[in-house]
């Protein structure tokens, strides 16, 4: 098993959280969503597996590139 970080792609706020720690994703299921420019951009598992950690609050500006979860792949 190997731990997967999950990254933003887009420089945005976090605007809803949509899984929680323990909850099983598929890969490219969403695991919350970024608004940006008035658009909802969803950030998607890049994996299978379980989500170990959550490391962003909804309201939450982010970067390019920010890691925002990890997952037990």
């Amino acid at each position: 098993m190997a731990i997967v970080e999950v990254k933003t792609e887009i420089t945005g706020n976090v605007w809803k959280i949509e899984r929680v720690v323990g909850d099983e994703v598929g890969e490219d299921e969403p695991i919350l969503i970024l608004e940006s420019m008035k658009m909802e951009i969803p950030v998607s598992a890049p994996e299978s597996g379980e989500i170990v950690e959550i490391l962003v609050e909804e309201g939450q500006t982010v970067t390019e590139g920010t890691v925002v979860a990890r997952i037990k792949a």
